[in-house]
Order: C-alpha cells, then structure tokens, then sequence
C-alpha cells in the first residue's frame, strides 16, 4: 500500500483514540496549565477522548512512574506530554521518557525542530522534543509552551494520529 492508501485506511476505520494527557512543571497547577488544557481541547475537538491528565512535577522518577502507569493500565493508546524538553538542569522528561521507548519515531522531532526554527528561528534548537512507541502505545512529549504545543498538535501530531496508531495495531 502506498501511504496514501495507508492513512485513508486508517482514517476509515479510525476509532476515538484514548489519550493520556501529563504536563510536566513544578509550577503550574490545573488552573495555570495552558498547555494541558489546550493539548485537552484540541484532541477533543478531533474527536479523541481524554482518558487522564494530571501534573507532575520535574521530576524523573515521578515521571517515569506516571507514564508508565499510563502505558500498563491499557486506557489510552497515545500519551502526550508537554514541559521539561528544553535544555535547563530541571527538564529531564527526555531523560525519564527515552529509557520507556521501544522505538524512536526521529522524524517528529526533526520535523517539530524545522517547523519551530520557522516561527522562531534559531531558538528552535533549545528543543528536545521526541516521540516513540511502547508496546502499543504512542508517546509524545512536547515543549511546554503553548506555542509550541498549538505547532505539534496541528501541524504533526493530529494529521497523522490515526495512521500512526493504526500502523501500530494492525500486525
């Protein structure tokens, strides 16, 4: 199949996707958490169901925890986390994450980077944006910055989630 044929394929049998939803900050609270509640709105709006979200605070092992939690309890199949991705002695989401993945998906990072240095221009290099697979469940992990999530989720993430879980499951 062509990858046209592949994402049409996958967009007719796409299902809601339940999706685990964790900002990464020792500051923002459900209140101040723009970024959560903006990645909340714009999987809603697609048609997906939020299937958790909390706040963790910077903190590996915490983290870890989290989205593990979130890969064994089989209650989502995509995980998408914003904050902690930069370069500053506390952002340590790649750090927590990277050991969790059974399969980088490099692409989304490059491709995040390219579009970022668009908008922002050399700034754009600050981000350690990734995303991979675990088992069945697809990760990503995000700036913490509105901007930066409004960029991933409309640009990357939504136009190819369905084909991107459907490849995952359909072997």
């Amino acid at each position: 199949m062509s990858y046209n044929e592949h994402q049409q394929a996958a967009n007719e049998q796409q299902q809601p996707l339940r999706c685990a939803v964790i900002t990464i900050s020792d500051t923002r609270t459900v209140e101040t958490d723009k970024s959560g509640a903006l990645i909340q709105q714009l999987l809603t709006d697609a048609g997906h169901q939020i299937s958790s979200y909390q706040i963790v605070p910077d903190e590996p092992d915490q983290l870890a925890e989290a989205v593990h939690t979130a890969i064994t309890s089989r209650n989502c199949e995509v995980i998408l986390t914003s904050g902690g991705t930069g370069i500053a002695r506390r952002d340590a989401t790649i750090e927590a994450i990277e050991p969790l993945l059974d399969k980088h998906l490099p692409g989304f990072g490059e491709l995040f980077r390219m579009l970022s240095y668009e908008e922002i221009g050399a700034g754009a290099m600050l981000s350690r944006a990734i995303a991979g697979i675990s088992g069945r469940t697809l990760i990503f992990c995000m700036p913490g910055s509105s901007n930066a999530v409004k960029l991933a989720m409309e640009k990357l993430i939504l136009p190819e989630l369905a084909h991107l879980v459907w490849e995952l499951i359909r072997q």
